[in-house]
């Protein structure tokens, strides 16, 4: 163990010394020197004394001293600095700071030192929230057995259970290095019931093996450890596994949201829109918008900008989806190739369009406060907020599309449309304003899409190139038409794509991807629903 930690275990003991035992000696004037004034070494010793006298103002100096608010003049003067206020460290009173002040200068190894002793005076606070942050600070230092009376003593005060679980594993993260076998045997089965991270990386680090020298000397320790490193690792697995699965539902749910635009456009109306992406992209500039007004004219309901950025990033892409079809769509109907490569050119224009507007980086949305953050489910789990927030709205969307689709009049309207046009004309349906509703509902879902996105990443002008190969490989896989076939292979290759890049990285996982979608298509040209009735027939 280097002289840093066992200076700072030292520390650490002697200020839990005086936070059990209650104030004794004033900090001298000679003290508050030392501790600014010398080299490493004379510093952290007259640390390790200051902390034992116990004085009140030990906790403030050191931040002070972690701050760098403490200056010196000499070898007799030290003040502190906060903001424009200066006093005497000395005497506590109000002092002009001579101009020929120095900013005294921590090493790391000082700072290391400063950091423990606050670190031990945090672990006697009323506030868990403190405690915890002190342990976790704890984790990260190096342990042995001499600050077990330290952890013995806390255990007996803390009350609260998950705490307590992390100063046991503590305290078995001392012993693992006693020298004792006995008691490093005792570590070593005690570790085994943790899962933290931390443990792991220590339990394997005991297993090392240097040619024929083993950390861990003997050979009963480490077959615990060995066992105790498989326990934890079977334990951890299962947060690792399910990190995966929620990564793949939300990448599964942003699929969805940028698919469901494109099953309505291509599935129902036959449109190969290659400007869909730029519906999304839309979408989320119209975002980017909202929250700048809210920013600028209502910063008290920043936090709520979200809600009014949906409607507006729905309209804003509807609107332009709905001008789309009325100038250029509505004249290539039948023709596949000239709307591709039509809807090709028009996404190449409204990609310029914004970076004319807004320019060619990315632009930044914040999320509201609400979403920000995330629930902690195991210690190498976290679900954000923001990512739960897309699957839940994706599921309304889906549910409102389908109640659209299946219960309105408008739903009515572009079924009948959708499988017998001459028909539904001859009952007297607009089928040209249909067929304009039908395109603008596409492309404002892919609005909302766009709205979901920017709560996860960056906004730019091509955000909307990195979807759209995805989002008609989504349409294509569930069946042209099926809403429900959309969101079976919107969920399907999002989990598989997360399992793949576990395995194999991320480009190729793209590329197996697209290597099964094109054998599965070759194998079920229909997709995984496939069309029935007249529709399938014509």
């Amino acid at each position: 163990m280097s002289s840093t930690t066992r200076w700072g275990i030292r520390l650490a003991l002697a200020v839990l010394a005086w936070v059990l035992a209650g104030p004794a000696a004033a900090l001298s004037p000679e003290q508050i020197r030392a501790l600014a004034l010398g080299d490493n070494d004379e510093r952290i010793e007259a640390l390790s004394e200051a902390a034992a006298t116990g004085d009140p103002a030990l906790g403030p100096y050191i931040e002070a001293l972690l701050a760098d608010e403490v200056r010196t003049v000499g070898d007799d003067q030290v003040f502190i600095v906060r903001g424009n206020e200066v006093r005497n460290a000395l005497t506590g009173e109000p002092a002009p700071l001579p101009d020929n002040a120095e900013e005294v200068v921590n090493s790391n190894r000082i700072r290391r030192a400063l950091q423990a002793a606050l670190a031990a005076l945090k672990l006697f606070s009323d506030d868990a929230a403190v405690r915890s942050q002190a342990i976790a600070q704890m984790q990260r230092e190096t342990l042995d057995e001499e600050q077990l009376p330290v952890i013995e003593k806390v255990l007996e005060r803390e009350t609260d259970d998950s705490l307590r679980e992390r100063l046991l594993a503590l305290r078995a993260t001392a012993l693992v290095t006693a020298e004792d076998p006995a008691l490093r045997l005792e570590a070593a089965v005690l570790l085994g019931r943790s899962n933290q991270p931390t443990v792991r990386a220590l339990l394997r680090e005991r297993l090392a093996q240097d040619g024929d020298s083993f950390t861990e000397p003997d050979a009963q320790v480490r077959a615990a450890l060995k066992k105790s490193l498989s326990a934890v690792d079977n334990r951890l697995a299962w947060g690792e596994r399910a990190g995966v699965l929620f990564s793949g539902i939300s990448l599964g749910s942003i699929l969805l949201l940028v698919a469901l635009g494109l099953a309505i456009t291509y599935g129902l109306m036959g449109v190969i829109n290659m400007a869909h992406g730029e519906m999304m992209m839309i979408g989320a500039y119209a975002t980017y918008v909202v929250q700048n007004l809210f920013r600028t004219h209502l910063p008290g309901w920043f936090d709520w900008y979200v809600l009014a950025a949906v409607p507006v990033a729905f309209l804003a892409s509807a609107l332009v989806g709905a001008v789309l079809e009325r100038s250029v769509i509505r004249w290539l109907y039948g023709r596949p190739l000239e709307t591709l490569l039509a809807t090709w050119g028009i996404s190449l224009i409204l990609i310029q369009a914004v970076r004319s507007l807004f320019g060619a980086q990315n632009v930044q949305v914040d999320n509201p406060t609400w979403l920000s953050g995330g629930v902690a489910l195991m210690p190498n789990l976290t679900l954000p907020y923001n990512r739960m927030a897309i699957i839940v709205f994706a599921s309304l969307v889906v549910v409102g599309v389908a109640l659209l689709i299946a219960r309105t009049r408008l739903g009515l309207f572009v079924r009948g449309v959708t499988q017998n046009r001459p028909m539904a004309a001859c009952m007297g349906v607009n089928t040209a304003r249909i067929d304009t509703y039908a395109f603008a509902l596409g492309a404002g879902i892919a609005g909302l899409a766009g709205c979901a996105l920017s709560q996860v990443g960056n906004v730019g002008p091509d955000l909307g190139q990195s979807y759209i190969v995805d989002s008609f490989l989504v349409v294509v896989t569930g069946g042209v038409g099926q809403l429900a076939g959309t969101v079976y292979a919107a969920m399907g290759l999002g989990v598989i794509n997360k399992l793949l890049e576990g395995w194999q990285g991320a480009v190729l996982a793209k590329i197996m991807v697209l290597l099964l979608i094109v054998a599965f298509i070759q194998k079920r040209p229909q997709g995984l629903f496939a069309m029935k009735g007249r529709s399938a027939e014509a």
